[in-house]
């Protein structure tokens, strides 16, 4: 691919422009991002269904009414469980105070030789109860400070009915605005930029196609196996499992951690720990033999690492908004890292060292010598 110095100066200003609008309009960005999120995991499979002899229009209504009583239906069933969990989690705090102060402190104390009295339970009680009060009434409080700014609540409001409609209007449109921009581009760079975009949506494809699937399947068999030993916070902890696994692993550690203490102040026995080991276990067995095969397969998705950083740096950088763009815009760098890694391999920089010389084994040969030749 050779690109004009004009060619370079219009990709620049574009992308430049295209920054600074994001910076600018940050705050009203919300909406149309969470769109562009939901037409892009749609749009397969509305292409199916065009496939099977339906319009574009008429295959959109049957996805977005699909997803609508999909939507109601697990609100109406999971939010009062995850209300009644919640609320017995609260219940439960003071409970594992005494514990950490009847069992683990002095337990500290006996192994470590430890001084009990440096942390003071009762000020670390009173903080944790009087903040899960709070915690526990959010949505009063939102909706309070809300009712003193009409024009917040508006806003908020207006921006949550702006979803469906954008969506409904992008992803009727995709296919059209996909094969435009790709008309747009230059010509002597459209085939590159194609093979650039088409990496980049198998990487987001990988991820977050494949593993947002991956983590709504492992919540529910986390959520299913918890409530089939009995655990009265087995949704609570199988959503928070289930959420941590949108980076691999996570979830397993984090939720084996949570459903342990939950399952020992429940039950105070080790028969039920070992119980939650097993639900964890069947989880992961899951996961690497049937889940992550046949929902990601063998596609190049990101790194663990690089998820952590990406979600962490566009939280900083951006807020909510950010969060949005991280996997994205990580995905893009990715294969652009890995485009300049090939370029560079090829380049007279990364051979200079080798062309300077006779060759690699040449060189090998002639400062290394025989250790006998040495002693000699």
């Amino acid at each position: 691919m050779i690109m004009t110095d004009s060619q370079r100066w219009f990709m620049l200003c574009v992308t430049l422009i295209v920054f600074t609008f994001l910076y600018l309009l940050e705050p009203i960005l919300f909406p149309f991002l969470t769109a562009m999120l939901l037409s892009y995991l749609w749009d397969p499979v509305v292409d199916r269904l065009e496939e099977r002899g339906l319009t574009r229009t008429v295959s959109v209504i049957i996805v977005f009414v699909l997803f609508s009583i999909l939507l109601a239906v697990v609100l109406v069933l999971l939010l009062p469980m995850l209300g009644r969990q919640i609320d017995a989690l609260g219940q439960r705090i003071p409970l594992l105070l005494e514990q950490l102060d009847t069992v683990v402190i002095p337990w500290i104390q006996t192994t470590l030789g430890a001084d009990p009295r440096s942390v003071d339970l009762k000020v670390v009680r009173e903080v944790l109860q009087s903040n899960w009060k709070q915690g526990t009434d959010l949505v009063t409080q939102i909706l309070s400070k809300a009712s003193h700014s009409g024009l917040l609540l508006a806003g908020w409001l207006a921006n949550m009915a702006l979803i469906p409609v954008v969506t409904f209007y992008l992803l009727r449109d995709w296919d059209v605005m996909i094969a435009k921009i790709q008309a747009l581009l230059p010509l002597s760079v459209e085939p590159r930029v194609s093979l650039f975009a088409s990496e980049c949506d198998e990487v987001l494809g990988a991820f977050i196609k494949g593993q947002l699937l991956v983590m709504l399947c492992l919540g529910g068999v986390y959520s299913i196996g918890l409530a089939a030993i009995g655990l009265d916070l087995a949704l609570l902890v199988g959503m928070l499992a289930g959420l941590a696994s949108i980076v691999p692993y996570m979830g397993f550690f984090v939720g084996i951690m949570a459903a342990g203490i939950a399952a020992f102040l429940q039950f105070h026995d080790f028969l039920h720990l070992g119980l939650v080991g097993l639900v964890f276990g069947i989880g992961q067995t899951l996961e690497g033999m049937v889940l992550t095969p046949l929902m990601v397969g063998d596609k190049i998705g990101l790194h663990p690492v690089a998820v952590i950083f990406a979600i962490m740096a566009g939280g900083q950088l951006f807020g909510f908004t950010g969060i949005l763009l991280a996997l994205p815009v990580a995905a893009i760098i990715m294969v652009l890292l890995r485009h300049l890694h090939d370029g560079y391999k090829i380049s007279e920089l990364y051979h200079a060292t080798l062309n300077a010389g006779h060759s690699p084994t040449g060189d090998l040969n002639d400062t290394v010598t025989d250790p006998k030749e040495t002693k000699d």
